[in-house]
């Protein structure tokens, strides 16, 4: 059993944090920022378990929004490990270069606003999974896959008791107030520093090679026919390389890469809004706003790094 939890960041049903039900022991994905623990400790309670049942608290990468309660969470739950991707566990046991990043993209008061302190956590209360590998827990099976695309920190959660994926960001953002429309919608994120298209590709067709009857990504909630998605999310994605090739080109007209890749992300948005007769409100386009101004920076940063590597 899975129960989702809404971590209620910037809105409500925008960043989700899961609490797996295995047998007798609790397993949190995903925790938001330290202002969701109360959250999570709630819904803890509410089912049926104490901080002593959670065996694990699992991230599927880094990024604030799905690991910075990380820390303090586990304050609270004296018996969990913590399990990080490889590359992710070094930020998790010392965050201070991770904090100086947010800190300089939104200034420290805005930062603390969003996320607090971010506490670090003991090394000897890490444990990194190798690329497929599976862990008993309870009377659940997890299956850990590497998925680099979104970050190259990044990894899914198979339940195989449930045959239920949990996806981070490797597949998709699929917000449910996308979801009123003629047809569900889901779309690819590419945050800066990281992003790849090939591999995120690459990580699409892994997800959907497990098998899995349900996907859970991070944003939000259970997503029911990955084909589909998968799909979607290879449309998207075609046109995010058109973008990429023009900014690693140059071939941006008169405009700067950063207001060419925004322009051209909104207008990609506007016409799938339009196609499925969906509506926002306000407070709705000024969420999705947010990610078009993510996935254009992550845009620009990745073609500027192509050039840079091209040159070499």
């Amino acid at each position: 059993m899975t129960t989702t939890i809404d971590c209620e960041y910037v809105m409500p049903k925008v960043a989700a944090a899961y609490l797996l039900h295995c047998g007798d022991k609790a397993c949190f994905i995903d925790n938001n920022t330290n202002h969701a623990v109360p959250l999570l400790l709630a819904a803890l309670k509410d089912n049926g378990f104490k901080p002593d049942d959670v065996a694990y608290i699992i991230i599927t990468h880094v990024h604030l929004d799905h690991a910075g309660a990380t820390g303090l969470l586990l304050e609270h739950c004296p018996k969990a490990t913590v399990i990080a991707h490889p590359r992710a566990a070094p930020h998790v046991i010392d965050p201070s270069r991770l904090v100086q990043s947010a800190q300089s993209v939104y200034g420290e008061a805005e930062f603390k606003k969003l996320y607090g302190t971010i506490q670090p956590v003991p090394e000897s209360r890490v444990y990194i999974p190798a690329d497929g590998e599976v862990m008993q827990v309870g009377d659940t099976e997890l299956q850990f896959i590497y998925t680099r695309g979104h970050a190259n920190h990044h990894f899914v959660i198979l339940d195989r008791k449930t045959n239920s994926i949990f996806t981070g960001d490797s597949f998709g953002i699929a917000y449910p107030m996308l979801q009123h429309g003629s047809r569900p919608f889901l779309f690819a994120s590419t945050s800066p520093t990281d992003f790849d298209a090939a591999e995120a590709r690459a990580s699409y067709a892994k997800i959907v090679a497990t098998g899995a009857a349900q996907a859970y990504p991070t944003h939000f909630g259970v997503w029911s026919d990955l084909r589909a998605g998968h799909a979607m999310l290879s449309e998207h994605m075609t046109q995010i390389e058109k973008i990429f090739e023009a900014l690693k080109s140059g071939d941006t007209g008169s405009a700067e890469p950063y207001a060419f890749a925004r322009s051209a992300i909104e207008a990609w948005f506007a016409g799938q809004l339009a196609e499925r007769g969906i509506n926002l409100t306000a407070a709705e386009q000024q969420m999705l706003g947010l990610d078009i101004d993510l996935n254009a920076q992550g845009l620009v940063f990745a073609a500027a790094r192509a050039r840079k590597k091209a040159a070499k």
